[in-house]
């Protein structure tokens, strides 16, 4: 995600280390570059024209402190405008009502379904009664497909019936919504290839008949300047109040995020990464930012990380490691803490330093290696005894052999599990050191 205009910002920036102060023409050159980045990227032009004028005019209108150097004071500005550009602050949906409802509106083939599931999943886990509406009765499998994400997330659902048209769906569900008092509901509106009047036609008549709180957009992020004109199109026919946009993690450029809300007005509420339930964020502008210009996204990886993460659990294994009690049952559970978290790509976004200079295909194939290694250590440990596990430094070469053949794996895995294992139990130790030096140094302090 904004791979390409995040290494070209980056290379620009790194340019302007060797300028002592900000002139009128060292501003101007760097910011050719950005403009040329932000094209690059797949940004509308008139957007990546504004943005630059923006910044040029801050740069020189502004007095430059002695302690900035011209890179941090053009970084500064920068950052400000694209958060500005991705909409200022974060926006919330508007979950107020009795029941909150959400339409989700969008092409086919924008992950609108997957999304409703999305949503439907994360309310459930805040503690929300979720209601999921079938409204997609043209495409093939739609409402099957919504039926079994409705199952596999333990949420109720409303089916259309025969004869029964998109508005009077909408209308009965409304109606069935607030007699079982349900805390939200999420129409999952049909789609077509291209926004034309029919389509229209229904979405606005079902809009009037539910009075939905939340009218939002799914948009497909990697179908890149076409997004904005989809958008567009929608916002002035139906009418938005944010818009969610999804497979953002298979667009190397991110031009769609950096134009919609400028052309349109509308708030971004949320992205999508990925397949999996949990692969849906809340739209930062400011760590948005903040990815782009390679300083990471710390913030978000944590929050992701206290949604998902068994809290107790982790300080348990914490303290077992630093109590040189951690085996590998222990090491087990932390492959499976880890794997909560989702894709290991997409961590890799959200971390700040040398992983933001990596290539999308970097990435990937760490991502890949990584995923894989978890996957084969856990298959390891599954096929040992449970004196094993809780042993592990009396696992001889026979029962290394054993273990190997019980997994179907070679024996050079196992050997790299317990090594791996054994380096997570130096650290343990080396932790338990610094918070002795850290003791030491408190003593020291109060004498």
């Amino acid at each position: 995600m904004f791979e390409n205009l995040s290494t070209a910002l980056q290379k620009t920036f790194k340019n302007l280390r060797g300028y002592g102060k900000l002139s009128e023409k060292n501003v101007q050159d760097a910011l050719r570059e950005v403009r040329l980045a932000l094209l690059e990227a797949d940004v509308n032009f008139r957007v990546a024209r504004d943005f630059v004028k923006r910044v040029q005019d801050t740069c020189m209108g502004e007095e430059v402190f002695e302690s900035v150097t011209p890179g941090q004071q053009i970084i500064k500005r920068v950052n400000d405008e694209l958060v500005e550009l991705f909409g200022g602050a974060h926006r919330e949906f508007e979950l107020t009502g009795h029941p909150a409802a959400v339409m989700l509106m969008g092409l086919h083939g924008s992950g609108k379904t997957t999304t409703a599931g999305k949503l439907a999943n994360r309310w459930k886990k805040s503690g929300r009664r979720v209601l999921l509406v079938a409204c997609d009765i043209r495409r093939p499998a739609a409402v099957e497909q919504l039926s079994i994400l409705a199952k596999q997330i333990g949420v109720d659902i409303v089916k259309p019936e025969q004869d029964e048209t998109v508005p009077m769906l909408g209308k009965r569900a409304a109606r069935i919504s607030k007699e079982k008092k349900y805390d939200v509901v999420i129409y999952d509106t049909g789609g077509r290839f291209q926004v034309d009047e029919e389509l229209v036609a229904e979405l606005k008549q079902f809009r009037a008949w539910t009075e939905p709180h939340n009218v939002v957009l799914v948009l497909d992020a990697a179908i890149g300047q076409e997004s904005v004109n989809v958008a567009e199109a929608f916002r002035e026919a139906v009418g938005l109040t944010g818009m969610i946009l999804t497979k953002l993690d298979g667009d190397a450029r991110g031009g769609a995020a950096l134009s919609v809300h400028a052309v349109t007005g509308c708030p971004i509420l949320m992205t999508g990464n990925g397949e999996k339930m949990e692969d849906l964020e809340p739209f930062y502008p400011d760590r948005m930012a903040s990815r782009i210009l390679g300083k990471g996204d710390v913030i978000s990886l944590v929050e992701k990380a206290q949604g998902l993460v068994d809290e107790k659990e982790a300080i348990k294994l914490q303290e077992k490691m630093m109590n040189n009690q951690f085996d590998l049952e222990d090491f087990l559970a932390q492959i499976r803490q880890m794997k909560k978290l989702g894709s290991m790509e997409s961590i890799f976004d959200m971390m700040p330093g040398d992983a933001m200079k990596l290539s999308t295909k970097q990435k990937q194939a760490m991502a890949a290696s990584s995923e894989q290694e978890m996957k084969k250590f856990e298959s390891i440990i599954q096929s040992m005894t449970i004196w094993e596990r809780k042993h592990p430094k009396e696992i001889d070469r026979s029962r290394r052999l054993r273990i190997a053949t019980g997994c179907g794996r070679k024996f050079a895995d196992v050997n790299q599990l317990i090594k791996r294992f054994e380096q997570t139990g130096k650290m343990g130790k080396q932790f338990k050191k610094m918070e002795k030096r850290l003791l030491r140094l408190k003593k020291l302090t109060k004498k």
